[in-house]
């Protein structure tokens, strides 16, 4: 089945760098392009970085550009976000995923795959 297993996070003074990384399985992750989403305490996610898997083209939020940068290691099904001079308002959940996401059953009905994500916290 699939898998996303991001991990890396923690807290970091503002200023500080981290690098947050995902582990991808149960399916063919050097076809997929790949997202990194940032949930914020009573806010949405929201996308913060893609990279194509067609020529490794990336794209980044306005929010985050210059200061992050997204990569993947196909050979080891891995997706990676180094994060350079954070601040306070980058502090959130960091998920990684496909594009476009799986759709997975649930009781509620079909849904997409998210993972557990992993906590970036930015102190002032």
């Amino acid at each position: 089945q699939v898998q996303l297993v991001e991990s890396g996070g923690g807290l970091v003074q503002s200023g500080g760098s981290l690098r947050i990384s995902c582990v991808g399985s149960g399916f063919t992750f050097n076809i997929y392009d790949m997202t990194w989403y940032r949930q914020a305490p009573g806010k949405e996610r929201e996308l913060v970085a893609e990279i194509f898997e067609a020529d490794g083209t990336t794209n980044y939020a306005d929010s985050v550009k210059g200061r992050f940068t997204i990569s993947r290691d196909n050979a080891k099904n891995t997706l990676s976000l180094q994060m350079n001079s954070l601040k306070p308002e980058d502090t959130a959940v960091y998920y990684c995923n496909t594009d476009p996401p799986f759709t997975i059953s649930t009781t509620h009905g079909p849904s997409d795959y998210w993972g557990k994500g992993t906590l970036v916290t930015v102190s002032p």
